[in-house]
């Protein structure tokens, strides 16, 4: 098979595999930098992968609004429009339509949207959606799926989850048609469901029925529910999860939370807040977050973490980085950034080996304890 995922070690529900994808090979757990417009923010694709990422994602809306998805394709499609050659994911879409709560408006056929470029009228249905990505060439395709909020209420939640099970439905099909035995793409489902055990279990269940995947993603968590409420959700879902599947939850990356998540079960995770966090002047460390532009860093000739391996902590001091963001050069932007990718990819990687070796219960708990010392979430 093109795509297979293997398990080589398991603590309790964590898991460490191999994810066999038709451009390279992903050890999990692992932490996928998101590129919106088809770049991650400030980064060049080299540095990327000088940061140990192994597969990284697109999105879906923002480039069927910009440039479009016919003009990646005349490019070359989207490896070669980024000049990324490992593998690529692309989300559906689902979740940004969904942000933009006063712009679009949900149907059983499709959503329609107002795009937040120029003011156009559009409409994304579940083929459109698989189409657009099966133009712009990702490994990964997600199937398009309706997010609700966080807190939504049961009845809505429930709406969410069936029109995504029969959207789903709608974009195999698509997709069916369009790889015709080719093996260039494969498509995961979204489990949805809100804040609502039962709902979720529904949810993957359904899927399951629609199987076999290769893939089965989690997603409509990191929107305005709790900390607890995921937990809580991971926790019902892992062990009706196929182990032999690897499980993709979608949106989260923040440290803490990724830890948390991978002793649940999850093996793939994405999020735009290290380089979000980056621009802003925030860099994670092992004992919480910094805040880059601190007058107390003004003559620090200390690196931002002395156990980072990143190249922004090889070659450059605490003091140094604080000036760049003083004298507003984007330079700073994009070191701590690359900071905080590095960061991610090798909590993922320490993970595994940890996994594979006997010690992650430990390591994790200790982790997290040094994480939250100082009052962090």
């Amino acid at each position: 098979m093109t795509f297979r995922f293997t398990v080589e070690a398991t603590a309790g529900a964590a898991r460490a595999g191999i994810l066999s994808l038709p451009r390279g090979e992903v050890p999990t757990p692992a932490f996928m930098p998101v590129g919106t417009h088809g770049a991650v923010r400030g980064v060049h694709p080299a540095e990327v992968r000088r940061a140990g990422a192994r597969i990284v994602l697109a999105n879906t809306y923002h480039l069927h609004l910009r440039p479009g998805e016919e003009v990646v394709r005349a490019l070359g499609g989207i490896h070669r429009f980024m000049a990324w050659d490992g593998p690529i994911l692309t989300d559906s879409g689902g979740f940004q339509v969904f942000s933009l709560e006063a712009l679009r408006r949900v149907t059983e056929e499709a959503v329609q949207f107002t795009s937040h470029v120029d003011g156009t009228v559009r409409s994304l249905t579940p083929e459109r959606a698989t189409e657009i990505q099966w133009c712009l060439g990702a490994d990964v395709a997600m199937a398009f799926d309706h997010v609700v909020p966080g807190r939504a209420d049961y009845a809505l939640a429930r709406e969410g989850m069936e029109r995504t099970l029969r959207w789903l439905d709608r974009c195999r099909r698509r997709h069916d048609e369009l790889a015709a035995g080719s093996d260039r793409q494969t498509l995961w489902p979204i489990v949805q469901g809100g804040a609502y055990d039962d709902l979720r279990r529904a949810s993957l269940e359904g899927i399951l029925e629609r199987g076999p995947w290769t893939g089965i993603a989690i997603g409509g968590l990191s929107v305005g529910e709790s900390k607890e409420v995921t937990r809580r959700v991971l926790d019902a879902l892992e062990p009706a999860l196929p182990r032999e599947t690897p499980r993709y939850l979608m949106g989260v990356g923040f440290p803490p939370d990724l830890l948390d998540a991978i002793a649940r079960g999850m093996d793939l995770f994405d999020c735009v807040a290290a380089t979000r966090n980056g621009r802003h002047g925030t860099a994670w460390l092992p004992t919480g977050p910094l805040n880059v532009k601190g007058a107390a860093l003004k003559d620090s000739r200390e690196p931002l973490d002395p156990e980072c391996d990143c190249e922004t902590c090889g070659a450059f001091s605490r003091g140094y980085l604080r000036h760049l963001f003083m004298v507003q050069d984007i330079l700073g932007l994009r070191l701590v950034s690359i900071h905080n990718l590095r960061f991610l990819i090798r909590l993922g990687e320490e993970a595994r080996a940890r996994i594979l070796d006997g010690t992650f219960d430990r390591w994790s708990r200790d982790w997290l304890d040094r994480y939250r010392r100082r009052g962090h979430p």
